[in-house]
Parts: C-alpha cells; structure tokens; sequence
C-alpha cells in the first residue's frame, strides 16, 4: 500500500538525488569537508545537527529564539509543586519510530498520555462511556477505513481536491455525527475541517494508531528531548538569537544575521516554517513555485489556556473533554504528575483561538467555567492560576503547525520540499502527518543525510 509515510521516504531518495557532489572548506571551520550551517533549533534543526554529527560533518546552528526546541515548549505551571505542561507539541505516538527511539538513547521515560473523552454537547453533559456517533455512521467509518488501503493515486489526488467536511457529507455524516467530527477533528488539525483537505486527513486516520497518535508525552516535559540532544551535539555549536536576514547563494553560501555577525558553509539547511523562510532575504530568489508555495500554505491558530486548580475535581487522571462552547477542548495536562493540584487546558482552535487568545483572564476565566459547569457545577473556588499561548500570533511561525488545504497535499508540497542551489528544507510541514515532533525529526534526519560529506 502507498502511504503518506512511504510518500515522504520515496521523497527524501529522490531530494537526495538533488545532493551536489563538489564541496568547499566552510567558513565557520578549518579542513577540506563540507560544512553544513542549520537554520533553527528544533527538533528538525536538533535531529539534521545529530545526523551530521554521526557523519563527522561540522556544523553550526543558527536560532531566532532565545531557547532551543522551537515549538516544543515545556512550561512549568507551578514551580512548588513541579507540575510542568506544553504549550507547543504534546504528543507522542505509538508509530513514532523515531523520537522513541531517541527517548530510548537518552534514556527519557514516556509515560501514558492517552484520554478518556467526555463530551459536553447542547447544555448537556455526558461521561466518557455514555456518548457515541450513531450506528449507521460507525459502519460506514468502518468501510471507510477498509476501503483505503484500495485507493488509487488518481483516487488520492481526487480526494485531495476538496475539503474534510464536504468528504463526510458526501458520505452520509450528519447531524450530531457531523458536529462531533467538526470538534474532534478540529483539535486535530487546528482549523475547522473545511479547511484541510480531505486526503491529509483520511490518511492520518485511516494510518495512525488507534488514538491518533496520542498515546504518550516524556516524563519531566517534551522539552527534555531538545536539551538532550543539544547538549551532545554541543551548546557551542548552537547560536541563540541569531535571526537570520539574508542568504546569500554562490561558490559558497553565505548566511548574514540580523545582529550583523555571518557565517560561510557548503551547504544549508532550512528548518524555519515558512513564514520565517519568507521573511529571509534570498539571494538568489527562490524560485517562484517555491515562493509562491510558501505563501499559501496555512498554519494552524491554535489557542492553549492552562488553568491551575487546587484540586483535581474531575477525578479521572485520564479526562478529556470536547465541548461546543468557546473553550472547545479540555484535557489534563498534569497527568502522571504526582500533586492535590492539576492543570486543565482548554485548546481551542481557527476563529475560537483567535478570540480567546485577544481576551484578559476574567473573561476566559468566565468560558473555561461555562464549559465545565454542566459536568462538575462552579469550580471557581479551586481556580488558582491561567496562563495563555497563542500560536497564532508566535513571531516565527504564525501558526502552530502546518495545514495542507483542499489541493495543497499533491499541489504545493512537491515545491516546498525540493532543494534549491546548496539548501535543503526540514520541518514538520514536509512530514508525512504535520505537527508532530516525529516528522520534524524525520525531515531533519532526511536533509541531513542528502548533505555530500
């Protein structure tokens, strides 16, 4: 069966077939091997520094931020009683080949972060086992799923034309079913369903594992990973705050940052979303189907609200909530932290994370209660702190992740992936599922390896 997954390893033999072969003594080293600058600290940036480091290829990392781990974010919410969550990447899935991988090297534990859902649905609430899509829609689900392995690439390509929501109508979802999926789905990808193309999401579905991929979360935060691997792929190879202005592409490439200080290399690799990309002053230009790919291509507003509670009132270490209120989605973000207190987040996504991301802590305060009065009545006697992040405005990415819309899967990421002079492009939006740490560390890993050593 041709998956999205064998897609993305078809793409990165054929980026490697790009690799030019001559190389040139790198500005920022001495000796005759190729060098490599990297620009941003990521997991994608982290995992092409760790690959060229295997290779004995120098390198040096060039990052905007002040931190390392780019999207991965680990907070912690309550420093007395160590309770640390993620405003940025969260999950971990059982097919992460990869970043289990390196969890094993490092020797970080997962820990289980799969939930129960709860649903709170036109004022009223139902527990996790007492709620459901009806029976005709399960079945046909079901066949849904079967038949896809039997897809075509004309049959994909079809369906990449239209969008997630106008795939379930067409297929019989209606209803309570149709508004469920709208909120389900939506967390998924960060904008409403008629914004994704019905090819990205199928395949996610019908290819992850049976909770999506939300199967687990590093013990201690996910940011753990990042400060592993920069530490062996040395901190002094890495340069914080260093946002890159202009590249320039000849014999050589030359990277100018905005702090005035440059640096020369044989090759290059871009980890940025493409917003920042955009923002680079490429010299040459890049090319217009590139260029015009980056424009195009959406990420995802979404809205992370972490209110602290001095109880855990809903009682189940494994909650989850969807509701049809403004404060859209609810999970425990404190589980498998041992503490009478618990951090709730309420996630919401597209037009909703924009709102709320605009409004103070009274307000939101007032939505995340709404939301939860229906199951647990007024908890905001136990409401001790709020906090709030929104991706949507994030200076580098404007957005949290990657969205592939109606058209985009086949029709922009061909121009987004390919080389263009000496650079090559990583990041979660070339991966085979977007806003995962595993396809940032994948296409970071796939760069790398098309670098000539």
């Amino acid at each position: 069966m041709s998956t999205r997954r064998s897609f993305l390893k078809q793409s990165a033999l054929l980026i490697g077939g790009f690799a030019a072969t001559q190389s040139f003594a790198g500005g920022f080293h001495l000796g005759k091997k190729t060098s490599v600058i990297i620009i941003g600290a990521g997991f994608a940036g982290l995992a092409a520094a760790k690959m060229l480091r295997r290779k004995n290829i120098p390198y040096v990392i060039l990052e905007a931020r002040n931190r390392v781990g780019g999207r991965v974010f680990s907070f912690e919410a309550d420093p007395a009683e160590k309770l640390v969550i993620e405003l940025g990447a969260e999950w971990v899935g059982k097919s992460h080949e990869r970043l289990i991988s390196l969890c094993d090297e490092y020797k970080l534990e997962l820990q289980n972060n799969q939930f129960d859902t709860h649903l709170v649905y036109k004022g009223q609430y139902h527990a996790k086992d007492d709620w459901g899509f009806s029976e005709p829609w399960k079945k046909k689900w079901e066949t849904l799923l079967k038949e896809y392995p039997h897809l075509t690439l004309a049959d994909k390509k079809a369906l990449d034309k239209y969008d997630w929501w106008r795939y379930l109508v067409n297929n019989g979802c209606q209803g309570m079913d149709l508004d469920i999926r709208e909120l389900l789905d939506s967390t998924d990808f960060g904008e409403s369903i008629r914004h994704v193309s019905a090819f990205a999401a199928l395949s996610e579905y019908a290819e992850s594992s049976e909770k999506n991929e939300m199967d687990y979360k590093i013990k201690g935060g996910n940011g753990m990973l990042a400060q592993r691997i920069a530490d062996e792929i040395g901190r002094e190879n890495i340069h914080l705050e260093h946002k890159v202005k202009t590249i320039r592409q000849g014999a050589k490439v030359e990277v100018i940052c905005d702090n005035g200080k440059t640096f020369t290399a044989d090759k290059l690799i871009c980890t940025t979303p493409t917003f920042a990309a955009m923002k680079i002053d490429w010299q040459p230009r890049l090319p217009i189907d590139t260029l015009n790919a980056m424009k195009q291509l959406q990420y995802a507003r979404i809205n992370k609200h972490p209110v602290l509670f001095s109880e855990r009132f809903w009682k189940d270490e494994s909650f989850d909530m969807i509701t049809d209120l403004p404060a859209h989605y609810f999970y425990h973000a404190t589980k498998n932290q041992s503490s009478k207190k618990g951090v709730l987040i309420s996630y919401t996504i597209g037009d909703k994370a924009a709102v709320i991301a605009n409004q103070g802590d009274d307000w939101n305060g007032r939505t995340v209660l709404e939301a939860l009065q229906p199951g647990f009545g007024d908890v905001k006697p136990l409401m001790e702190k709020q906090f709030n992040y929104y991706w949507g405005q994030d200076e580098f990415s404007m957005g949290a992740y990657a969205l592939y819309g109606a058209g985009q899967w086949y029709g922009l990421r061909p121009a987004l992936q390919r080389p263009f002079l000496h650079t090559h492009f990583a990041g979660e939006h070339l991966a085979d599922w977007q806003g995962f740490m595993e396809g940032a560390i994948n296409t970071g890993e796939n760069a790398a390896n098309a670098v000539n050593g």
